[in-house]
C-alpha cells in the first residue's frame, strides 16, 4: 500500500515523484531490507535517475486524489479554527478518506456487475451472486483490511469498462469509442494486468472487419468510419494512459518499463497453472471456492450464449494464462489469489450464470433455489471464517497453508 499511496501523497504535499518521504513512513514489514541501521534508505532503492523506484502503478492515487483534494482543505481550514490535525497525509482524516474511497470504489464495482448480472439472468439470480462474490471471494480484504493496496479500485475500473462496453455495443458511436478508451487507459493505469479486458473491443473490431471484407469495396466509407472509430479508441487508451508513462519516464528514464516487474521470472512456455488454482500457497480455487462456481457459470455462459459469454470466458483464460506466468503467481502476502479481484464483475456475472441454470434445470424450482442460495451461504461462512484466521495470522499471510489447521480452527 505504500507504493500505491506515495504518488499522491508525494504531489499534493511536495508537487514531485521524490518517494523517500514516503518510503520511511511505511510499516516495519516495509522498511524490512529497504533501510540500513542508520534508517536511510539503501542505495538499491533508487534508480539510475535518482528516484526511489516505485513500479507500483499509478492508478489508484487518481482515483483517490479527489477525495483527498477535499479532505486537506478541511484539515487545513479545523487547523485555523484550532483543531490542530496535522495536515501531513498521514493523519487519520486522510487515511480514513483513502480507505473509505475504496470501499466505496469497491462497492461500485459490485453494483455495476450486479446491473450487468441482472440483464442476463435476471434480478434474483444477480443479487445472490454479488452478495457471494462480495463476502466469498478476496474481495472484502482489499476493500476493508488493505485498503491502501490497488485491488479494489482495479475492480471497480473493470466493471466500468465492461458495463460500457456492454452497454454501447450494438450501436457504438465516435464519442462512445473514445469514452471506451479513456476508460481502458485508466483501467490499466490502475492496475496493469488489467489490459487483458482490452480483448473485449479488439474481439468486437475483428469480427466487424470479418464481416465487412467480402464486401469491402462496396462498404468502404463504412469500413473507413468504423476504422476511424477503432484508431480513436487506440489513440483516447493511450492518452488515458500518460500518467503511466510519464512516472514511468521520470522514475525510470524510459516511459516502456514496470521497474521491477521487468526482472521478474516469467514462465511463457511453463506457466504455473495447476498451482494458481489449486496450491495451498494462495490457489485461486482452493482458497476461496465459490470462484470456481462462477467460473463453472461463464463457461455454462459461454455453451448458452456466444455473446457475451465466451468473450468474458476468453479474459479470465487470458487473466488466468498471465498471471501463471508471472513468477510471483502467488501473490506473496495475499489472501487466496488477489490478482484476480480485478475480475470481480466478471466473477458475478459467472455464479449469477450457474445460480440461473441450476434453477432453471432444477425439476422442483423452490428446492433449487434454496439449496443454490444455501451453498452461496455456506462458501461465505467458508470464506469470512478463513479471513478472520488469515488476518489474525492463525494461518500464514505468506506461504501455503495447512489445510488440516485451518479446518480445524
Amino acid at each position: 500500500g505504500v507504493g500505491y499511496y506515495a504518488y499522491v501523497h508525494a504531489l499534493l504535499f511536495r508537487g514531485n515523484l521524490n518517494f523517500q518521504n514516503e518510503w520511511l513512513h511505511g510499516n516495519p514489514s516495509f522498511l524490512l531490507g529497504r533501510v540500513d541501521a542508520e534508517g536511510h534508505l539503501n542505495a538499491e532503492q533508487f534508480t539510475a535517475n535518482g528516484h526511489v523506484g516505485n513500479h507500483f502503478a499509478v492508478g489508484a492515487s487518481i482515483l483517490w486524489t479527489p477525495y483527498l483534494i477535499v479532505v486537506h482543505g478541511a484539515v487545513l481550514a479545523l487547523d485555523h479554527l484550532g483543531w490542530h490535525i496535522p495536515a501531513d497525509g498521514y493523519s487519520r482524516p486522510y487515511l480514513v478518506t483513502m480507505a473509505l474511497a475504496t470501499a466505496f470504489y469497491g462497492f461500485l464495482a459490485l453494483w455495476l456487475g450486479f446491473l450487468l448480472a441482472r440483464e442476463y439472468f435476471g434480478e434474483p439470480a444477480a443479487l445472490v451472486a454479488t452478495l457471494g462474490i462480495w463476502f466469498g471471494s478476496s474481495l472484502p480484504v482489499y476493500m476493508y483490511f488493505n485498503p491502501s493496496w490497488a485491488h479494489a479500485p482495479a475492480a471497480f475500473v473493470v466493471a466500468l469498462f465492461l458495463w460500457y462496453w456492454h452497454r454501447t455495443r450494438s450501436t457504438r458511436t465516435l464519442r462512445q469509442w473514445v469514452l471506451l478508451g479513456l476508460i481502458g487507459g485508466l483501467m490499466v493505469d490502475v492496475y496493469y494486468p488489467n489490459g487483458v479486458l482490452m480483448l473485449l473491443p479488439l474481439g468486437d473490431a475483428l469480427g466487424a472487419y470479418r464481416t465487412m471484407l467480402p464486401e469491402v469495396r462496396e462498404r468502404a466509407a463504412e469500413f473507413g468510419r468504423l476504422f476511424t472509430s477503432h484508431l480513436a479508441f487506440a489513440v483516447s487508451a493511450i492518452v488515458a494512459y500518460l500518467p503511466t508513462l510519464v512516472t514511468r519516464e521520470i522514475l525510470y528514464g524510459t516511459p516502456f518499463t514496470f521497474g521491477s516487474y521487468d526482472s521478474q521470472r516469467w514462465s511463457w512456455k511453463a506457466p504455473a497453472l495447476g498451482s494458481v488454482l489449486f496450491s495451498a500457497d494462495h490457489g485461486l480455487f482452493v482458497w476461496t471456492p465459490l470462484v470456481a462456481l462462477a467460473v463453472a457459470g461463464l463457461a455454462l455462459f459461454a455453451r448458452r450464449k456466444r455473446y457475451p459469454g465466451v468473450y468474458l470466458l476468453l479474459v479470465f483464460l487470458a487473466f488466468y494464462y498471465l498471471i501463471a506466468c508471472y513468477g510471483d503467481w502467488d501473490g506473496i502476502a495475499s489472501f487466496g489469489n488477489r490478482f484476480f479481484v480485478s475480475l470481480t464483475p466478471v466473477f458475478v456475472i459467472g455464479l449469477a450464470g450457474l445460480l440461473d441454470a441450476a434453477w432453471r434445470w432444477g425439476g422442483d424450482r423452490r428446492l433449487a433455489w434454496r439449496g443454490g442460495c444455501a451453498l452461496v451461504a455456506l462458501l461465505v461462512a467458508w470464506n469470512l471464517g478463513f479471513i478472520f484466521q488469515w488476518g489474525t495470522q492463525l494461518v500464514p499471510a505468506r506461504g501455503p497453508v495447512s489445510w488440516r489447521s485451518m479446518v480445524y480452527n
